[in-house]
């Protein structure tokens, strides 16, 4: 497709070349290259400076818009701009409107009542305009929406003749936005503006204090503004990192978060519903296998994990599927098939408005339509184009239901019912049921139900947890007697009842169990084959997140894949010690329960375990040394000459699970020109911290003990000794 095969296949294309000849030229000479930003830029950021450009200030956005539009639809159509161009155009557009309409509009209202100052600390205020939707990911398309959310720091009032309150300021001030942006003139409009998204929404204040924000969203915010907020970004006001101090909190919890799973069905179940209407089957966007449900697959995960891994808090869906695929949270084959799809549906989705500016997701049922549209697609046909659509949307509704499941598992809660009385109403009718099922002793196993159900950290339980925790206990004996193991049924149900006590007062754990049905019977395999490994378990409950996915569980260890994943894990908590002794942990734990379900398993003969467990700790040495010696000299400090020596079964690489690390610390300094009193008190200090982080107890649990005697004249001795007095 040519320059004129885009301009007759876009109307609106067609129309602003014909009122703008020049701009018909222009295009022969710039469409090779991107829309170059240099010259309007300065365009706009002259007129916002100018005190009597308000008036000019809209129809200058609006041939903005217009340039912007010819100028990238086009290099679309002929085949030279990606998605990536195109969204960032648009958004690049809406950015730069926006920053002009609030410097035009705060100067007018400053000059009429004077600085909006904060009632605390008397400084100006900022008026934040906070991106929502597909302008906080840089992801706009070309006809859409612009969903905001205004906000201000501070309540308080002007400081000019005519004072007003802060809020009444800013709501003055995000109403001329609105005017600059959305009011249609003779030269069309710049952006539709959608402010629904703000706290109560349509019947909201329009602007608010960043305290009530984060009052309604710790008291009110619903499950669905999670996923709105998870791409706010702030446009103005340089109150990033403030707005995120407020937000991520509510969006991202501190580890990870199962307990989102049953909004995110009931989320799952309306996108379903409204997929299935007959007005959606032919949307692009609210479809079945559209971008909604790719929307929903990438911001479900990051939900769930993002409060642990800062770097899933992406905004942008191609950009969150790439990280969501690093981390192996999706099958490759899955991530690529979705980012195929998306990108497929967003060009269709763009030359459907490419038509007539008009922002529809929805395919035409007019046959020359449709053949317009495949042909703008780069189909022969448009048999050839629903083919490929066809394609790509089966593809997206295959991973939509499989990323949770499709089926809600409430409804199996009771696949084992005839267990449930067992719990409900313990007594001796119920023991030869039990002994049938191969428990050893049922009389202890229903004083032992009865005893739990009596004690108050049962009735203390909230009612939510309450409600799992009477789910679980008869699948919990169900699975027990499916998969005895070697310890038999009543010793492995004893196992898993002591998990359920251990975390019954983190309801995130006990969703983990419910929403994922073929995690208790592989649960069931390993308490019953280990008490050390139901007890490992026990102590560290995040782990049940490691048992999700067989194949990664199975997969054969890889000392360097485990330096890259150590590394990656610390580099997203850089500077934050605790995080970092965390990261650590989490890590370790995580690695060794992976070898101990192979052990289990018979996949690994004593020797090789060894070998693995050993490695994993020289690994953890190493991050350690690296991590600690960075906070004592700084990140760009070259690597000290510093050294871990490993001794006993540490050294022979025969360490166990519960292993201690006899470790000794050696240094090296040239006499001539170092200070040696000063490298001994450094290096002394690097030894204590190393040995700190791996002894001490954080929220994440333990890491490793160490003995430290077997130094130079042992406890008494020196924690790190120079290679020469060595």
């Amino acid at each position: 497709m040519d320059i004129d095969d885009a301009l007759a296949f876009s109307h609106y294309a067609r129309r602003v070349a014909e009122a703008r000849p020049a701009w018909r030229d222009e295009l022969d000479a710039t469409v090779a290259a991107p829309f170059d930003w240099t010259a309007p830029r300065r365009g706009i950021d002259a007129l916002a400076a100018d005190p009597a450009a308000g008036p000019h200030l809209g129809p200058a956005l609006r041939a903005l818009r217009a340039r912007v539009m010819l100028h990238t639809l086009v290099r679309d159509l002929t085949g030279r701009a990606s998605l990536d161009e195109v969204c960032g155009a648009v958004t690049t557009l809406a950015v730069e409107a926006i920053a002009a309409g609030v410097t035009v509009g705060r100067r007018e209202l400053v000059a009429a009542h004077g600085e909006p100052l904060g009632e605390d600390g008397g400084t100006p205020q900022p008026f934040v305009v906070v991106a929502m939707g597909k302008l906080g990911g840089a992801e706009l398309n070309v006809s859409s929406d612009v969903d905001l959310v205004y906000l201000f720091p501070e309540d308080g009032e002007t400081a000019g003749p005519r004072r007003i309150a802060n809020r009444e300021f800013f709501d003055r001030l995000g109403r001329r936005v609105n005017v600059a942006l959305s009011d249609t003139t003779e030269d069309g409009f710049v952006f539709r503006v959608d402010l629904r998204l703000r706290p109560y929404g349509e019947s909201g204040p329009l602007s608010l204090p960043f305290p009530a924000l984060e009052t309604y969203l710790v008291t009110q915010g619903r499950a669905w503004e999670r996923y709105a907020w998870l791409k706010a970004r702030a446009l103005t006001g340089d109150a990033d990192d403030a707005l995120a101090s407020i937000v991520a909190p509510f969006v991202f919890r501190k580890y990870l978060d199962y307990d989102a799973y049953a909004g995110l069905r009931d989320v799952h179940r309306q996108i379903r519903e409204q997929a299935a209407r007959r007005d959606a089957r032919d949307n692009l966007k609210l479809g079945p296998g559209g971008i909604r449900e790719i929307e929903f697959i990438v911001q479900a995960l990051q939900i769930v994990r993002g409060g642990r891994e800062p770097g899933l808090r992406v905004r942008n869906t191609r950009a969150a599927l790439a990280a969501l695929a690093e981390r192996d949270y999706l099958p490759e084959g899955a991530a690529q098939a979705l980012d195929g799809a998306y990108v497929f549906l967003r060009d269709a989705e763009h030359r459907l408005q490419y038509r007539d500016d008009q922002q529809t997701q929805a395919l035409p049922h007019d046959a020359g339509e449709l053949a317009a549209l495949a042909q703008a697609m780069a189909f022969p046909d448009r048999d050839a184009f629903c083919t490929a659509l066809d394609v790509h949307r089966r593809a997206v509704g295959r991973h939509f239901d499989n990323v949770f499941g499709a089926d809600d598992p409430a409804a199996n809660g009771d696949a084992d019912a005839r267990w449930r009385a067992v719990w409900d109403t313990p007594g001796e009718d119920q023991a030869a049921r039990l002994a049938a099922a191969g428990f050893e002793d049922p009389a202890t196993l229903i004083a032992t139900l009865a005893r739990a159900r009596a004690h108050p950290r049962y009735a203390a339980l909230p009612a939510l947890s309450r409600e799992r925790f009477d789910a679980l206990v008869p699948r919990m004996i169900a699975a027990a007697a499916a998969h005895p193991g070697a310890a038999g049924a009543q010793a492995t149900f004893m196992r898993l009842l002591d998990l359920l006590e251990a975390v019954a007062r983190r309801s995130a754990y006990l969703a983990l169990i419910i929403e994922h049905p073929p995690l208790l019977p592989r649960l069931a395999g390993l308490m019953g084959a280990s008490a050390w490994a139901a007890d490992y378990l026990t102590r560290h409950p995040i782990l049940l997140d490691e048992l999700l996915d067989a194949r990664v569980l199975m997969e054969e260890p890889d000392v360097e894949a485990w330096r890259a994943e150590l590394a990656h894990m610390l580099a997203e908590h850089r500077g934050d010690q605790e995080r970092e002794m965390d990261a650590l942990r989490h890590f370790q734990h995580a690695q060794a329960f992976r070898l101990l379900v192979k052990d289990l398993a018979g996949e690994l003969t004593v020797e090789r375990l060894a070998d693995h467990l050993s490695a994993l700790a020289d690994v953890v040495l190493d991050a350690t040394l690296a991590t600690c010696w960075a906070h004592l000299a700084g990140p760009d400090a070259p690597p000290p000459r510093f050294a871990i020596v490993g001794y006993g079964k540490l050294g022979g690489k025969e360490l166990g699970y519960a292993s201690d690390l006899d470790i000794v610390f050696l240094y090296d300094v040239d006499a001539d020109v170092e200070d040696a009193d000063a490298t001994l008190a450094r290096c002394t200090r690097l030894a204590q911290r190393i040995n700190t982080w791996l002894t001490t107890n954080t929220p994440a649990g333990h890491l490793y003990e160490t003995d430290l005697r077997l130094r130079p004249d042992g406890s008494k001795g020196l924690i790190a000794s120079s290679f020469a007095a060595f």
